[in-house]
C-alpha cells in the first residue's frame, strides 16, 4: 500500500505559495508510516517549528493497474475521504534552495491523517465535491473537486503511467489555498458536504 500526494493542483494555493502552475500533475509519495487512522492525534514533531495542514480529497484505489487511459480510469477508485497533508515548511523550503527532494518535509511519520471512505456514487457529481477544514472551529480552508486543475481521472491515468497502482493505495488529490500553521493544542476538523468526516488534535 502506498500514498500518492499530487502537488499543486489548485489555482490558488499555487499562487498563494508562489508557484507556477504546472502542465502536468506533480506528485510525490508517502509510505504507510505517515498514515493517522482513526481520529488518532498528531504529534509535533520535534524537528519543526512550522507544521502546515493541507486538507485533501483522497481516493482509494480499487483495483490494481498500470498504463490507465483517462476514459476507463473511473473504475479504478470508487470510494473516497478526507485526509490532512502534514508539512513541514520550514524544512521544506531548506530543502528547495538547495535544490533537493522534499520527502523529509512531507513523508514524515503521521504526516497523513485520513478519515473513513464512503462510496463515491454517494455523491451526485464527484466533479462538484464541497470539502474543507475548520481550525479550532474557524473555517480556514474550502475546496470544491470541480476546481482542481487535473481531474481524478486525469491524475490516475497520468500517475499510472509511470507507478502501478495496486488496490487499497490512496491518492491525495491536492489542496486548495488557506493552508497554515498549526500549534500544539489545536483541533482540526475536516469536511465533506455537510459531514464532518476527521478530527485531529494536535499534540
Amino acid at each position: 500500500m502506498k500514498i500518492i500526494c499530487i502537488g499543486r493542483n489548485y489555482v490558488d494555493h499555487a499562487k498563494e505559495l508562489n508557484n507556477p502552475l504546472p502542465n502536468e500533475p506533480v506528485f510525490f509519495l508517502k509510505p504507510d508510516t505517515s498514515l493517522i487512522t482513526r481520529n488518532r492525534p498528531f504529534f509535533y514533531p520535534e524537528f519543526s517549528k512550522s507544521i502546515h495542514y493541507e486538507i485533501e480529497l483522497v481516493l482509494k484505489i480499487c483495483k490494481n493497474g498500470k498504463h490507465i487511459t483517462e476514459n476507463y480510469a473511473n473504475t479504478y477508485y470508487n470510494e473516497i475521504g478526507i485526509g490532512i497533508d502534514f508539512t513541514a515548511r520550514d524544512v521544506q523550503q531548506k530543502q528547495k534552495q538547495k535544490g533537493l527532494p522534499w520527502e523529509i518535509a512531507k513523508a514524515f511519520d503521521g504526516s497523513a491523517p485520513v478519515s473513513n471512505f464512503v462510496p463515491m456514487d454517494s455523491f451526485h457529481n464527484k466533479n462538484n465535491i464541497q470539502f474543507g477544514l475548520f481550525k479550532n472551529d474557524v473555517r480556514v480552508q474550502d475546496g470544491n473537486s470541480g476546481l482542481m486543475i487535473f481531474s481524478f481521472d486525469k491524475i490516475i491515468s497520468y500517475v499510472s503511467k509511470f507507478i502501478t497502482l495496486k488496490m487499497g493505495d490512496l491518492i491525495f488529490t491536492g489542496t486548495p489555498a488557506g493552508v497554515g500553521p498549526v500549534k500544539i493544542g489545536d483541533q482540526l476538523d475536516a469536511f465533506i458536504e455537510a459531514e464532518t468526516m476527521l478530527k485531529c488534535k494536535i499534540k
